[in-house]
């Protein structure tokens, strides 16, 4: 079985085709914007042009229109190839990574924009402990998180925190990593998890401004 995997959530725009858990082929770009432009060719660039049986998909949180974009390209492909589609949490992944270099509970703490972080712990099995959430580096710094973290703003985390932390060298997910995650991880749900509300407001309803008599009549 081919597995074609897709992580769109961050600055990162990265993609990588397995056969079996054999790893063959990956790109992983740091882009900031523009996954909408990059991320078809980068798939179209693989063997076979990508071509899976089944497809992992990000689900965020992270990025609003990284996350649709991924979403929506997972969805086209899988129904064009009838492949199997599985989404699952970017934080997930990056957890997967750091316990690869380091077999322990891991808090993940990465950049959430506006100013917030997105926060969420995981036990030495992967599994979540508790919900991921994004706040201020100011609430961040008070709760309590394992000696073990890892994601883009884990410096910072180990910075501000009052513990002695052991930081990971994992900052971004890597779609070449995917086939680490956790199984009872992965879901056929592919509803993002943005993790905070859009930065969009949608607009008030219409409503209908009454003229004023001006006298004039048919």
């Amino acid at each position: 079985m081919r597995t074609l995997a897709i992580e769109t959530a961050t600055e990162a725009c990265s993609i990588a085709l397995f056969s079996g858990e054999e790893l063959l082929a990956h790109d992983h770009r740091l882009i900031g914007r523009g996954h909408a432009e990059q991320l078809v060719p980068m798939i179209a660039r693989l063997p076979e042009k990508g071509r899976a049986d089944r497809i992992l998909v990000s689900l965020g949180p992270g990025s609003f229109t990284g996350v649709r974009i991924g979403i929506a390209t997972g969805r086209a492909l899988g129904f064009a190839w009838s492949a199997e589609l599985t989404g699952y949490p970017t934080l997930a992944l990056v957890a997967a990574m750091a316990q690869l270099e380091h077999p322990e509970p891991v808090t993940v703490c990465m950049n959430g924009g506006h100013g917030e972080w997105f926060v969420q712990h995981f036990d030495r099995n992967g599994q979540p402990d508790g919900d991921a959430v994004s706040q201020s580096p100011e609430s961040t710094r008070d709760d309590t998180h394992y000696s073990f973290v890892a994601g883009n703003k884990a410096e910072e985390l180990a910075t501000i925190g009052s513990y002695d932390y052991l930081v990971s060298s994992v900052g971004l997910p890597n779609a070449k990593n995917a086939l680490h995650i956790s199984h009872s991880n992965l879901t056929r749900s592919l509803t993002p998890a943005y993790g905070r509300t859009p930065d969009a407001k949608p607009q008030a309803p219409f409503t209908p401004i009454a003229l004023k008599n001006s006298g004039y009549s048919r």
